[in-house]
């Protein structure tokens, strides 16, 4: 009987490179379409650090074409290193791209990859790209994970030249948040390098690899949170330099000057944000070197979370006004057209304009049509007067009511709430595991047949106490005055309860309780609008459900309480 762990799970990564003090090599990392080149070299030959020799296994004999459990069809092998080989191949159930590892199951190594595996499923983080299947099936052992098309490496993003500096400063925030979320779980990843981290589409930063990695490779480590927490600190100061912070060039990057030591970001490349290189030095404080201007070292994720909270936020760039072409007259407007073309060499006359209206009749034209606007003038005015007359005396009839605010602003009418367009989106995942993160894009992508569906629940309509709430946190670009929200549902019953909090990021860093709420509404149909008493201005919003009603079984999932969202629209 085959042994298997199924989760829902984001992309684990396989990449090649060395530890972050030693070189990297050249194997291939699963979820970017951007490498292509297979490694067959080993990583002692490499000189990587391996905690126990991979004895006698071979790699599997497998070949594109070749299929895992009847469901995995292997596609393409991206890197093949020191018995084990990874692939791009196609989910035929659910048809859509996958990475797989595969190793045999007698290989030194192989127990621990599963455990590594299982342990990154269950923590369910959507910032980690996830695993989706885990298994040993006779003599082999397979680990499924997430396929990111759309995501770019950050090796591929250096290479032409040093990340913007709100760019580096939303890496260096998400991939720490991240980091220091996995250790509270006791999880490590020990092989942090620009091929691991990944930038979306929509501009979010994902961590793969977490845990697998190192167990692939047999790597370990006495001081996880130190080893990590340099590792974040090496990828800050690439983004800022496009160097590698150690003497060896690596990741396709050059390192630093022999014999000059660990020099700081901003010394090494002019405009270089202080801040910014300042934390960086303090996350490479090891081995010797010490922190930047004198600042305590930060030596686990969670200390450079509080240190970056420390710093002023960095703003996001104002976006470009490119001035509108200048306005340009046609032959037609100028009164060329029909015109026969010039000769050559030919002087054309410039016709006259016509003459004003000074003749008898265009005199009589003209005090005509000043009578006329004299005499609408005057209808006009006493059509006004009537109005405010007529009024009056209704003000004074007793059986007459008239609604008056209480600043006396009749005068003032109401603006109309424009919308306001989301920039991305990202699952919120309080506890457990996440619902959907891949289809967060769908409820803002303005159309009514795609949806972010929820798990379904046994029991309901109230999520607690399985789970707090489930949602989805939406930037709107900048920061915003939202007033209301309007949400499209795809089932009915019951009833669904939905609140809005405005959050600080899109990795809040902080709980729901330490949110401050916009709105919230209650519906038993398949639209609800949650407007807010006065406007809060906010640049990231939480939607976060907290009751789902009991909707009947579908193409997707059985019978019970569940909810699923089809399009959100914000209003300010």
């Amino acid at each position: 009987m085959a042994e298997r762990s199924t989760a829902a799970v984001d992309v684990a990564d396989n990449s090649g490179d060395e530890p972050l003090t030693a070189q990297a090599d050249q194997s291939t990392a699963d979820g970017v379409a951007n490498n292509r080149e297979r490694d067959t070299d080993s990583d002692e030959a490499q000189g990587n650090p391996t905690s126990e020799d991979s004895g006698k296994a071979s790699p599997p004999e497998l070949h594109s074409g070749h299929k895992l459990a009847r469901r995995y069809r292997l596609e393409e092998c991206v890197t093949r290193l020191d018995g084990f080989s990874s692939w791009r191949a196609v989910d035929e159930k659910l048809r859509r791209a996958v990475g797989v590892h595969l190793l045999p199951a007698d290989h030194a190594r192989a127990r621990s990859v599963l455990a590594a595996a299982r342990s990154s499923a269950l923590l369910g983080d959507p910032r980690f790209v996830q695993v989706l299947d885990a298994v040993e099936d006779k003599d082999l052992v397979y680990v499924v994970h997430e396929w990111l098309p759309d995501a770019t490496e950050l090796t591929a993003l250096l290479a032409s030249g040093p990340l913007e500096v709100y760019d580096a400063y939303q890496m260096v925030s998400q991939v720490a948040s991240a980091m220091a979320a996995a250790h509270r779980e006791g999880l490590a990843h020990l092989r942090l390098s620009p091929n691991a981290v990944l930038r979306t589409s929509t501009g979010q930063w994902r961590i793969r690899g977490l845990a697998v990695n190192a167990a692939l490779r047999g790597i370990s480590s006495d001081t996880p949170q130190r080893t990590d927490t340099e590792a974040i600190g090496a990828l800050l100061y690439a983004t800022l330099t496009q160097r590698w912070p150690y003497e060896s060039d690596a990741h396709g990057l050059a390192g630093l000057p022999k014999d000059v030591g660990l020099i700081p970001p901003d010394q090494v490349r002019a405009g270089v944000h202080r801040g910014l290189s300042e934390l960086a030095m303090r996350a490479l404080a090891n081995d010797g070197a010490t922190a930047s201007r004198h600042e305590a070292p930060c030596t686990t994720p969670e200390e450079l979370v509080k240190a970056i909270g420390e710093m002023p936020r960095i703003r996001p760039p104002e976006p470009a006004y490119t001035a509108p072409p200048q306005y340009q007259r046609t032959a037609y407007q100028q009164g060329a057209y029909g015109r026969p073309a010039p000769h050559p060499g030919v002087t054309q006359p410039v016709p006259a304009p016509p003459p004003p209206l000074q003749s008898r009749t265009g005199k009589a034209l003209k005090w005509g049509v000043s009578a006329l606007l004299i005499a609408a003038l005057g209808l006009g005015s006493w059509q006004l007067a009537d109005a405010l007359m007529e009024r009056g005396g209704k003000a004074d009839d007793p059986n007459q009511t008239q609604t008056v605010d209480g600043d006396d602003k009749n005068d003032e009418q109401t603006k109309p709430a424009k919308p306001i367009d989301v920039q991305g989106a990202q699952e919120y995942v309080a506890s457990g595991e996440a619902q959907a993160p891949q289809d967060v894009a769908n409820t803002y992508d303005g159309d009514a047949s795609t949806f972010w569906r929820t798990k379904r629940y046994n029991e309901g309509p109230e999520l607690a106490p399985y789970k707090p709430g489930v949602g989805i946190v939406y930037d709107l670009g900048s920061a915003q005055d939202v007033s209301t929200a309007s949400i499209g549902l795809r089932y009915t019953g019951d009833h669904t309860t939905v609140h809005l909090y405005a959050a600080d990021a899109l990795s809040p860093s902080t709980g729901v309780d330490g949110m401050k709420e916009i709105a919230s509404a209650t519906t038993t149909g398949t639209s609800l609008t949650a407007k807010a008493s006065k406007p809060v201005k906010t640049r990231y919003v939480l939607l976060w459900m907290t009751d789902v009603p009991n909707a009947p079984s579908d193409g997707y999932s059985g019978a019970g309480y569940k909810q699923a969202i089809t399009d959100v629209t914000f209003k300010g």
